[in-house]
């Protein structure tokens, strides 16, 4: 009889584009294999951000680009473009995450 094989499951925690009420990271665990429900959810929520904060870079570089925008529109898309670079960087910090796990 031989000895059992051994297998090594290294589960990775890959960030949520998402956070707790709190504001506090969400993680989920995951060991390589096929995608869960909840990490194709992730995927999608992801790609809606980075589509999102282009958007809201085009609007910005417009209000910056009109001498006549007023505070109000100048504040508004510098609220709106620092809330889609907070999305962009998780997205960042999340996929690297991965791709250094998948070098291992």
């Amino acid at each position: 009889m031989s000895a059992p094989e051994e297998t090594s499951t290294t589960a990775t925690l890959r960030l949520l584009p998402w956070t707790t009420p709190e504001g506090k990271p969400c993680y989920l665990s995951t060991d390589g294999g096929e995608k869960s429900k909840l990490s194709l959810l992730a995927d999608d929520i992801e790609a809606a951000q980075l589509e999102s904060g282009e958007q809201v870079l085009a609007g910005a570089r417009s209000v910056l680009a009109d001498p006549k925008a007023g505070e109000r529109a100048v504040r508004f898309a510098l609220t709106r473009t620092a809330e889609s670079l907070e999305d962009v960087l998780r997205v960042a910090v999340s996929r690297g995450g991965r791709l250094a796990g998948s070098e291992q």
